[in-house]
Formats: C-alpha cells, structure tokens, sequence
C-alpha cells in the first residue's frame, strides 16, 4: 500500500535551503559566472555549490568560512568515460575537496541491459569517494530510460549502499517529434518511482524542472530530499515573501511540477 502524498509540510527557510544543490554546470559559464554563482551559494547557505571538477579549488576557496559542500560532477554530462576514467576522476575530486560526487551512468549499458557493468562501475566509484570521506550521487538520466531501467538502477544504488540517486544531469536532450530538442528531467511519475524502489538508506535527488518554491514543496512530498537548481534566488527569495524563516510553518503543497520541461 502506498503512503499518501502529504498535503502539507512543516518547513524552515534553513531546511529548504539545505535541499538545493545550486548548479553551476551550463557549459557556457565563465570562471567570473561561477564565482558569482559560488557567492550566492555563500549568501543563501545552500546545501552544495555543483561545480565542474577543475573549479574545486575556486569553490573551496569561495564557500571557506562556510557549511556549504562542495560538488563536482564526474563522466558529466553523458556518462561515457570508462570505469577506470571514472574512478580517477571522482576520486581526485574528493582528494581536492569534493565532500559530494555526482556522477553520471553509462546510459548505454543500462539500455543495453548490462547491468553486471553497471553496477560494478557504481561500486568502483562509490568505494573510491567513500575512502576519501565523500558520498556519491548515481545520475539515471531518465528522459533516456524506461521505467524497466528505472527500477533496476534504483536496485542496483540500493545494494551498493550509494548516498543518492539523482534523475537527471539537467542535459539528457531527447529528439522530438518535431525535430528539436527537450528534455523533461525531474517528473512526479519518475521520482515517485524511484523513491518506491530505492531502499530507505538511498536519498532522492531531483534535477531538471524543478524551478519555484511550490515545484519544491512538492517534489518533498514526494520524498525528494535535494534538488539541483539555477532558480536557488527565486525560490528562496519566494519562500521569504510566503513568510517561511528560522521557525518552521506549515505549508500547503501544490500537487503537480510547475513546469515539465526547458533548462536546469
């Protein structure tokens, strides 16, 4: 039987703030871009500051004096590298100051149904930030994927023991019917799924769509406990014009993801 979806929650402007991870991953960002996203990410005390993997020094540098963590993501966005490529990368990561890694699948072995690959490639890495006292989050990319794969990796992060499982990278692009590009990233359907399938030990991570104070209200109701986002300001400063600070409120979730589709 399926726990029902809470139609409030009691919440805190500290605790929204420690479920987004603000992103600084577009690949158009210069250093200056990301420092200034890194200086928002101070001011707001956010959960971690996604960085690309050569910023960690830069955001270590930025967040010190802080309780923010560093993130980097590692076989980022399309999951291609090899294991071994990818073992280094994260474990270098943590070695410079990543306390959490975001690291993608390789989306092509778990379409191909190749799950003895999978998983041992998730185990490798997981072990590697683990020794260097970080947590590792297992990007599905889910736009990709069926719900078939969905479950299986969902198991596959629940025997390997991994911090989080996360829905999507923000850039898992999918040809439409009309010759362009989209994505959806985070849907209720997906994380309701995931959250039904990982073990109580996994966390949930949402990314992609989730882009108002409302869309975060609801993606917690679903059991989501962080999300990547570039909307941090608006959903913090939102949450603040609703009253939401240092004491906790109870709030009114909005069922349904303000927006399914566009940038993350």
């Amino acid at each position: 039987m399926s726990t029902p979806t809470p139609t409030t929650l009691k919440v805190t402007l500290p605790l929204l703030a420690k479920t987004i991870d603000h992103s600084l991953l577009h690949p158009t960002m210069a250093d200056a871009d990301i420092l200034a996203g890194l200086q928002i990410a101070a001011s707001y005390n956010v959960a971690t500051a996604c960085v690309k993997p050569y910023l960690i020094p830069s955001a270590k540098a930025a967040l010190a004096g802080t309780d923010v963590l560093v993130c980097p993501v590692i076989g980022f966005p399309h999951g291609n590298s090899t294991t071994s490529t990818k073992v280094f990368e994260a474990r270098e990561a943590a070695k410079a100051g990543g306390k959490e890694i975001d690291m993608v699948i390789n989306i092509g072995k778990a379409l191909g149904g190749e799950w003895e690959y999978v998983s041992q490639e998730i185990r490798a890495v997981n072990e590697a930030v683990v020794k260097e006292g970080a947590i590792l989050k297992v990007i599905f990319e889910n736009d990709y994927l069926g719900e078939k794969e969905i479950i299986k990796l969902c198991e596959i992060c629940t025997e390997v023991g991994v911090a989080f499982a996360k829905t999507s990278t923000g850039y898992g692009f999918v040809k439409q019917g009309n010759g362009m590009y989209n994505y959806k990233g985070a849907t209720a359907e997906h994380l309701k799924l995931m959250r039904k399938h990982c073990g109580d030990g996994v966390q949930i991570k949402a990314a992609g769509g989730v882009r108002t104070l409302d869309d975060l209200l609801y993606v917690m109701s679903l059991g989501v406990t962080r999300i990547g986002a570039t909307a941090t300001v608006a959903i913090l400063e939102e949450a603040k014009r609703r009253g939401i600070g240092e004491e906790p409120v109870e709030v009114k979730v909005k069922a349904g993801l303000g927006a399914e589709s566009g940038g993350y």
